[in-house]
Protein backbone atom coordinates (compact mmCIF):
# COMPACT_ATOMS: atom_id res chain seq x y z
CA UNK A 1 0.00 0.00 0.00
CA UNK A 2 2.92 2.26 0.73
CA UNK A 3 4.70 1.36 -2.72
CA UNK A 4 1.68 2.67 -4.49
CA UNK A 5 1.23 5.83 -2.83
CA UNK A 6 4.10 6.55 -2.88
CA UNK A 7 3.97 5.84 -6.80
CA UNK A 8 1.02 7.84 -6.83
CA UNK A 9 2.54 11.08 -4.72
CA UNK A 10 5.63 10.56 -7.70
CA UNK A 11 3.09 11.22 -10.36
CA UNK A 12 1.03 13.78 -8.85
CA UNK A 13 4.33 16.14 -7.05
CA UNK A 14 5.88 17.23 -10.75
CA UNK A 15 5.49 21.01 -11.21
CA UNK A 16 4.11 22.07 -13.96
CA UNK A 17 5.62 24.34 -16.70
CA UNK A 18 6.75 27.17 -14.76
CA UNK A 19 7.89 29.42 -18.01
CA UNK A 20 9.82 32.20 -17.12
CA UNK A 21 9.75 33.13 -12.96
CA UNK A 22 11.72 36.48 -12.19
CA UNK A 23 14.29 35.92 -10.15
CA UNK A 24 14.16 37.69 -6.39
CA UNK A 25 16.05 41.33 -6.46
CA UNK A 26 19.29 41.55 -5.48
CA UNK A 27 19.10 44.53 -3.24
CA UNK A 28 17.53 43.71 0.43
CA UNK A 29 13.95 44.83 0.48
CA UNK A 30 13.27 44.65 -3.07
CA UNK A 31 11.37 41.40 -3.12
CA UNK A 32 7.52 41.24 -3.12
CA UNK A 33 5.72 37.81 -2.68
CA UNK A 34 2.99 38.80 -5.01
CA UNK A 35 5.42 38.19 -8.34
CA UNK A 36 4.97 34.59 -7.73
CA UNK A 37 1.13 34.54 -7.46
CA UNK A 38 0.47 32.83 -10.40
CA UNK A 39 3.06 29.80 -9.03
CA UNK A 40 1.33 29.74 -5.67
CA UNK A 41 -2.12 29.50 -7.47
CA UNK A 42 -0.56 26.83 -9.33
CA UNK A 43 1.36 24.93 -6.78
CA UNK A 44 -1.88 25.24 -4.01
CA UNK A 45 -4.18 23.50 -6.67
CA UNK A 46 -1.75 20.79 -7.55
CA UNK A 47 -1.08 20.05 -3.91
CA UNK A 48 -4.39 20.27 -2.66
CA UNK A 49 -3.75 23.01 -0.25
CA UNK A 50 -5.15 26.77 0.09
CA UNK A 51 -3.51 28.95 -1.98
CA UNK A 52 -3.87 31.87 0.55
CA UNK A 53 -2.07 29.62 2.97
CA UNK A 54 0.54 29.79 0.66
CA UNK A 55 0.67 33.15 0.16
CA UNK A 56 0.26 34.04 3.32
CA UNK A 57 3.88 31.39 4.62
CA UNK A 58 5.74 33.45 1.50
CA UNK A 59 4.77 36.98 2.95
CA UNK A 60 5.91 35.59 6.49
CA UNK A 61 9.25 34.60 5.30
CA UNK A 62 10.27 37.40 2.81
CA UNK A 63 11.86 38.89 6.08
CA UNK A 64 15.14 38.39 4.35
CA UNK A 65 16.36 39.00 1.13
CA UNK A 66 16.50 35.91 -1.71
CA UNK A 67 18.69 36.46 -4.09
CA UNK A 68 20.52 32.96 -5.37
CA UNK A 69 23.57 34.86 -4.50
CA UNK A 70 22.81 36.14 -1.00
CA UNK A 71 21.69 32.85 -0.44
CA UNK A 72 24.73 31.45 -1.30
CA UNK A 73 27.23 33.88 0.80
CA UNK A 74 24.68 33.30 3.96
CA UNK A 75 25.20 29.33 3.57
CA UNK A 76 28.69 30.16 3.55
CA UNK A 77 28.28 31.44 7.10
CA UNK A 78 25.80 29.22 8.15
CA UNK A 79 25.76 26.04 6.78
CA UNK A 80 21.92 25.06 8.13
CA UNK A 81 20.62 28.36 7.06
CA UNK A 82 17.12 27.84 4.90
CA UNK A 83 16.56 27.92 1.01
CA UNK A 84 14.20 29.94 -1.81
CA UNK A 85 11.48 31.99 -1.54
CA UNK A 86 9.28 29.59 1.34
CA UNK A 87 12.53 29.50 3.64
CA UNK A 88 12.74 25.83 3.26
CA UNK A 89 15.61 23.97 5.75
CA UNK A 90 16.55 21.20 4.53
CA UNK A 91 15.70 18.53 6.71
CA UNK A 92 11.94 19.53 5.75
CA UNK A 93 12.81 19.75 2.31
CA UNK A 94 14.38 16.32 2.63
CA UNK A 95 10.98 15.20 3.61
CA UNK A 96 8.84 16.42 1.24
CA UNK A 97 11.70 15.20 -1.50
CA UNK A 98 11.83 11.27 -0.27
CA UNK A 99 7.54 11.57 0.27
CA UNK A 100 6.29 13.22 -3.17
CA UNK A 101 9.43 11.25 -5.34
CA UNK A 102 11.15 15.25 -6.58
CA UNK A 103 14.04 14.83 -8.75
CA UNK A 104 15.49 18.17 -7.72
CA UNK A 105 18.29 18.96 -4.94
CA UNK A 106 17.42 21.64 -1.86
CA UNK A 107 20.13 23.54 -3.27
CA UNK A 108 17.94 24.10 -6.18
CA UNK A 109 15.37 26.46 -4.14
CA UNK A 110 17.46 28.69 -4.13
CA UNK A 111 17.69 29.07 -7.97
CA UNK A 112 14.42 28.59 -8.57
CA UNK A 113 11.52 30.29 -7.14
CA UNK A 114 8.97 28.42 -8.50
CA UNK A 115 10.08 25.16 -7.61
CA UNK A 116 10.37 26.45 -3.66
CA UNK A 117 6.95 27.58 -4.29
CA UNK A 118 6.11 24.14 -5.32
CA UNK A 119 7.98 22.26 -2.51
CA UNK A 120 6.62 24.47 0.39
CA UNK A 121 3.43 23.51 -1.15
CA UNK A 122 3.56 20.02 -0.72
CA UNK A 123 4.82 20.28 2.94
CA UNK A 124 2.02 22.38 3.63
CA UNK A 125 -0.16 19.50 2.44
CA UNK A 126 2.17 17.14 4.57
CA UNK A 127 1.72 19.03 7.63
CA UNK A 128 -2.31 18.96 7.19
CA UNK A 129 -2.32 15.16 6.76
CA UNK A 130 -0.74 15.06 10.58
CA UNK A 131 -3.12 17.25 11.78
CA UNK A 132 -5.95 16.08 13.84
CA UNK A 133 -9.12 16.91 12.68
CA UNK A 134 -10.31 18.42 16.24
CA UNK A 135 -8.07 21.10 17.63
CA UNK A 136 -8.30 23.76 20.05
CA UNK A 137 -10.45 26.69 18.74
CA UNK A 138 -8.21 29.66 19.43
CA UNK A 139 -6.29 28.71 16.04
CA UNK A 140 -8.02 28.23 12.83
CA UNK A 141 -6.45 25.07 10.46
CA UNK A 142 -4.13 27.43 8.67
CA UNK A 143 -2.86 29.20 11.56
CA UNK A 144 -2.15 25.50 12.99
CA UNK A 145 0.12 24.67 9.76
CA UNK A 146 1.43 28.08 9.37
CA UNK A 147 2.89 27.46 13.13
CA UNK A 148 3.78 23.83 11.61
CA UNK A 149 6.09 25.24 8.76
CA UNK A 150 8.21 27.52 11.23
CA UNK A 151 8.09 25.29 14.01
CA UNK A 152 8.05 21.82 12.63
CA UNK A 153 5.21 18.98 12.98
CA UNK A 154 5.89 17.86 16.48
CA UNK A 155 5.17 21.71 17.36
CA UNK A 156 2.12 22.04 15.48
CA UNK A 157 0.56 18.79 16.99
CA UNK A 158 0.71 19.97 20.75
CA UNK A 159 -0.30 23.62 19.86
CA UNK A 160 -3.55 21.96 18.57
CA UNK A 161 -3.72 20.50 21.70
CA UNK A 162 -3.29 23.78 23.68
CA UNK A 163 0.50 23.68 24.17
CA UNK A 164 1.21 27.40 24.25
CA UNK A 165 3.90 28.45 21.44
CA UNK A 166 6.97 29.96 22.83
CA UNK A 167 7.49 33.79 21.81
CA UNK A 168 9.24 33.09 18.05
CA UNK A 169 5.85 31.10 17.20
CA UNK A 170 3.92 33.71 18.79
CA UNK A 171 5.63 35.89 16.42
CA UNK A 172 4.98 34.27 13.02
CA UNK A 173 1.55 33.57 14.51
CA UNK A 174 0.99 37.79 14.66
CA UNK A 175 2.53 38.09 10.87
CA UNK A 176 0.56 35.38 9.57
CA UNK A 177 -2.83 37.20 10.68
CA UNK A 178 -1.34 40.46 9.88
CA UNK A 179 -0.44 39.43 6.01
CA UNK A 180 -3.59 37.90 5.64
CA UNK A 181 -5.61 40.07 4.04
CA UNK A 182 -2.78 41.41 1.60
CA UNK A 183 -2.26 37.68 0.72
CA UNK A 184 -5.62 37.55 -0.34
CA UNK A 185 -5.98 40.84 -2.09
CA UNK A 186 -2.88 39.65 -4.62
CA UNK A 187 -4.64 36.62 -5.47
CA UNK A 188 -7.56 38.25 -6.09
CA UNK A 189 -5.77 40.36 -8.24
CA UNK A 190 -4.51 37.46 -10.57
CA UNK A 191 -7.93 36.24 -10.87
CA UNK A 192 -8.44 33.80 -8.20
CA UNK A 193 -12.06 34.35 -6.22
CA UNK A 194 -11.89 35.25 -2.51
CA UNK A 195 -14.21 32.28 -1.84
CA UNK A 196 -11.70 30.30 -3.38
CA UNK A 197 -8.47 31.53 -1.96
CA UNK A 198 -10.04 31.05 1.51
CA UNK A 199 -9.61 27.27 1.43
Amino acid sequence: MAERSTAAGKQRSQPADRGDVRTPPLRPGGYDPADYATHVVRSAEEAGVSPLLVMTVLHNEAYKPHHPLLERLWQWWKPGASFGVANMHRAAFEEVRRTHGLSQRWQDLRDDPAFAVHAAALHLKDLDRSLPQRHVHRYTRDELLALGYNAGERNMRAFARGVPPGPLARSYLRRFREHRSRAAEILADCGKPRDAVAG
